[in-house]
């Protein structure tokens, strides 16, 4: 059996831009810009910001309501992980990442809720 070559993911939030912030089993934490592939295939159904929106963490990797999802492979090689300071291009993305860093320290998926909610309000505040 060979070792693999990702990290499953364990949260992820949907930020401007078509970027998705997300955080792995690993601890590590990162941005991934998904603007090239929404030409492509399937991909194209990504292009309503709505469905965009509608992420989430499925198994190891990550699915959206429309039927797409992606390689958990390519979600974690195509991160741009970020480092403990968690400064970003992304205003929005220090606080989620900051807050999802907190809210899976133990915490429960209402948990998760909450915090995601609660980063998106004081986003929306600037």
């Amino acid at each position: 059996m060979s070792k693999l070559d990702y990290s499953a993911v364990k949260a992820v939030v949907p930020l401007g831009d078509y970027v998705l912030s997300l955080v792995f089993e690993n601890g590590e934490e990162g941005l991934l810009d998904l603007k090239l592939i929404l030409n492509f295939g399937v991909f194209t159904r990504l292009k309503d910001y709505q469905s965009f929106q509608r992420v989430r963490v499925a198994f190891d990797t990550i699915e959206w309501d429309c039927g797409v999802d992606l390689d958990p492979e390519y979600v974690y090689s195509h991160c741009k992980l970020q480092p403990d300071s968690i400064a970003t291009p992304y205003p929005e993305a220090e606080i989620t990442l900051l807050d999802l860093r907190g809210a899976l320290k133990g915490g429960s998926a209402d948990d998760f809720s909450k915090e995601r909610a609660r980063a998106k309000e004081a986003v929306s505040k600037g």
